[in-house]
């Protein structure tokens, strides 16, 4: 059998964020130049140019939250800001090639399968259509905005608008602000927000655990130095893989008092004793995402930021209506809900082999083989998919990568159609994941967060180290998966 030219491969990357950069980097690397980054944005960057609101800012430490190819020795403070990070992608995007590949305002609506024909036709917002041998969804998990189902939220005659859409058209100085929500958003932009408005009122639902950071900013002597030698750099960046490693999955009895105790005493700078009680988490530390801030408690103490934990009864088109019957009169509503993380690539139209859609396929949730693929959906390959949420995503995007640059290689050297992960290795990878994630105390206290679907089923977490998903994706077994053998 001869080998298939590697131009003969046509491939589709959904998205251009982080996920689809390194995605297209690699295939570049390998030869492979026909491929596509379709971005429904105005520009690369995925999450790092979508979220722009006041404050917005990495919780991973920069020296790890970024490529093992494009080290960046020189940022501003351990924790990247948005601009920051928006830069460096960008700069990723052009140093290596890539923007000559990407389509943005080219939203993918539908994805179909033909089995005839072994290829993908990928439908975009405005109807056209894109054919493709292999497709590449690099849209992760926060790409489908979650709305609240509140009663009147439509008849609002203010200003009304998500956090990950920011409207910074809209001045809130002087104004009166509705935050709905108070999770990972939420605590980043409130306390800059506070600084202009006249008066925040914030609708906690469920108090989390903030923990404070040591995030001072980098002198102008210890950047340069960075840059002369970034040997320390990369050294704390192996030293919070190593932590990150080791308390992954939240079973360091240790860590977690630590951690608790930190976050107690940081709720303890509030001192109206009403507020900081509100303020206390009533479930442990990682049953929910923890969240970071060195800046949010310490914003409870300033006379224009209220902390309202009575239920929204509903929205009138002059403010918002608790409960117990206070209506508080607002200029602007800001939704701190986050995103519908548990959709994956279900948040568009998916159709495989025999017509089957993805909807159908993770009607209990979404699953996927090493979180990479699912069986029948031939030539689909996923990025920060089903079960890989943990650690550094940019250290897990790039072993997912190098996996499905193996799978890719195999296609053109074997002259294969299309390969599809078989049911059952699927099913018991599945199966090891949730078991693991069963014992695992904190994931299982019954908190409602964005890792679990309707049902209760965990979709988003990797239950083990980032070394042992490495491990895991650094070979393919060929038993795993059927293929087909192409033409020629």
């Amino acid at each position: 059998m001869s080998e298939r030219p590697t131009n003969d491969l046509r491939i589709a990357i959904i998205g251009a964020g982080p996920g689809g950069m390194c995605m297209g980097k690699r295939l570049l690397d390998e030869g492979f130049e026909d491929f596509v980054l379709l971005e429904k944005s105005d520009g690369v960057g995925g999450t790092w140019n979508l979220n722009r609101y006041p404050g917005c800012e990495c919780d991973v430490q920069s020296a790890l939250y970024s490529f093992s190819f494009e080290i960046k020795p020189d940022w501003t403070k351990p924790y990247g800001t948005q601009p920051e990070i928006l830069e460096y992608m960008r700069h990723v995007a052009e140093k290596y090639g890539l923007l000559p590949h990407v389509r943005l305002n080219n939203g993918v609506v539908r994805a179909e399968w033909s089995d005839a024909d072994a290829r993908w036709t990928l439908t975009l917002e405005d109807g056209s259509t894109i054919a493709a041998e292999v497709v590449v969804s690099a849209i992760g998990m926060f790409n489908d905005l979650s709305w609240p189902d509140i009663e009147g939220l439509d008849a609002f005659a203010g200003t009304l608008f998500h956090s990950a859409q920011w409207d910074w058209d809209h001045d809130l100085t002087g104004e009166r602000v509705a935050v709905i929500g108070s999770a990972a958003s939420a605590v980043q932009f409130v306390p800059e927000i506070r600084k202009e408005a006249a008066m925040v009122h914030l609708f906690q639902r469920t108090a989390n655990w903030v923990t404070p950071k040591v995030d001072t900013p980098y002198t102008d002597e210890q950047l340069e130095s960075f840059r002369r030698d970034p040997t320390p750099i990369l050294e704390f960046r192996r030293e919070i893989e190593d932590s990150m490693n080791k308390g992954m999955t939240f079973t360091n009895a240790e860590k977690l008092a630590a951690s608790e105790a930190a976050v107690h005493a940081a709720i303890d700078q509030v001192a109206d004793p009403v507020v900081r009680e509100k303020l206390r988490p009533q479930h442990p530390f990682g049953c929910k995402r923890p969240l970071m801030s060195n800046y949010y408690y310490p914003a409870f103490n300033e006379p224009n930021l209220e902390l309202v934990t009575d239920h929204i009864a509903r929205i009138t088109p002059g403010g918002v209506v608790t409960e117990d019957g206070t209506e508080r009169a607002v200029d602007t509503i800001i939704l701190a809900t986050g995103f519908a993380a548990t959709k994956y690539l279900s948040a568009i139209d998916v159709v495989g082999r025999d017509g089957r859609t993805i909807d159908d396929a993770w009607n209990d949730g979404a699953q996927a083989y090493l979180g990479i693929t699912t069986a029948g959906f031939p030539n689909l390959f996923m990025l920060y998919g089903p079960n890989t949420n943990n650690g550094s995503i940019l250290t897990m995007i790039e072993y997912q990568v190098d996996h499905i640059i193996e799978h890719v290689k195999r296609l053109v050297a074997e002259n294969l159609a299309w390969v599809d992960v078989r049911p059952e290795p699927m099913e018991r990878f599945n199966a090891e994941v949730q078991e693991a994630i069963a014992g695992i105390p904190v994931w299982n206290y019954g908190c409602n967060g964005y890792y679990r679907t309707p049902s209760g089923r965990i979709v988003t977490q990797w239950p083990f180290s980032m070394t042992e998903f490495h491990d895991r994706t650094s070979t393919i077994d060929p038993a795993d998966y059927e293929v087909s053998e192409g033409v020629g």
